[in-house]
């Protein structure tokens, strides 16, 4: 990224008039590009933001009002209910659903593609046909596995300081849409609110996409045959993988135990990056998932590495508990 790029400011033209850049609250060089970008792979018009719920407040910020009711996907990632939790005062409610199943009425529609770290997938006729605002949040598939737009949303937001930049090195988030007078919309709410992307952050995006199709091949690839080894393993009670992508959820009698023993996998949280993460999602979210819920974002290392570091960390933990 050429320095330039992160001034804040950018001189006027020979008239006194602003050119396309001329203060990096309302557009910079890094973040144009990386949104030019983002929006080619998802067919709409993307806009950048200081991260994955930085896009979210700015959506709820420009389609809901005091009386508005939001119909939100079961299992998904509890930072998304925890928000609409806060703005309760202002007269948003929200009602939790099983999105593979029939769809509350309500005026805005919050889908999950898959849900984190349930990783259930939306019945996509019943959102066509839905009357609401259908916004899906398509983090976990990306715009390899799942064009949202394609299949009747009308926003997708990404947090894409996961597997869309995919190095664990960027706070960012985006969306996206095809209507203009939405893009106008949450253009103006972003500018004004000042939930902007960094330069630096952008710029990482940018890099992140030219490699994406070929990352998430190889999730994909380690991330299914990890998905088979634990539903084999007496350990392991219950497996949750969509199909594609990189994270797995699985059960087991003792989360805290098995993500301490890892050496290989970090236990930290976030995912999506070329290191794979595991951690027991009930120190975030209790009561909203299974007690032994683990949540694994499978990178890039050597599958056969990391079932060995799954292996003995479920040994261990298995050996534990019969002493």
């Amino acid at each position: 990224m050429h320095e330039a790029d992160r001034s804040t400011i950018w001189p006027y033209d020979e008239q006194g008039e602003p050119r396309e850049f001329y203060y990096s609250r309302t557009a910079h060089p890094a973040g144009a590009a990386a949104e030019a970008e983002l929006g080619r792979r998802e067919g709409g018009e993307a806009l950048l933001y200081a991260s994955g719920m930085g896009a979210a407040t700015n959506v709820l910020l420009a389609f809901a009002r005091p009386g508005t009711t939001v119909a939100l996907a079961e299992g998904c990632y509890y930072g998304t209910s925890k928000l609409l939790g806060l703005l309760a005062h202002w007269g948003i409610s929200y009602v939790e659903f099983d999105q593979s199943g029939p769809q509350p009425d309500a005026d805005i529609l919050w889908l999950e593609a898959p849900a984190n770290p349930l990783l259930s997938l939306p019945d996509w006729e019943q959102a066509r046909a839905h009357r609401g605002l259908v916004v899906c949040d398509a983090t976990l598939a990306t715009p390899v596995y799942l064009r949202a737009l394609d299949e009747g949303a009308d926003v997708v937001v990404h947090s894409a300081t996961k597997f869309l930049t995919g190095n664990h090195a960027a706070l960012l988030g985006a969306t996206v849409t095809r209507d203009p007078e939405k893009s106008a919309r949450l253009r103006e709410l972003r500018t004004n609110s000042g939930i902007v992307a960094a330069p630096d952050a952008a710029a990482a995006l940018l890099r992140g996409l030219e490699t994406l199709d070929e990352r998430m091949a190889r999730h994909t690839a380690s991330a299914t045959e990890l998905a088979h080894r634990l539903e084999r393993h007496p350990g392991v009670t219950t497996v949750r993988y969509p199909g594609f992508g990189g994270v797995i959820s699985f059960d087991v009698a003792d989360a805290r135990a098995v993500e301490t023993c890892t050496g290989l996998i970090l236990n930290a949280t976030s995912l999506g990056g070329a290191h794979s993460t595991m951690e027991s999602r009930a120190r975030w979210e209790a009561g909203r998932v299974p007690a032994g819920l683990l949540r694994l974002s499978v990178g890039l290392e050597e599958v056969d590495e990391l079932w060995a570091d799954l292996e003995q960390a479920l040994g261990r933990t298995a050996q534990a508990l019969k002493v």
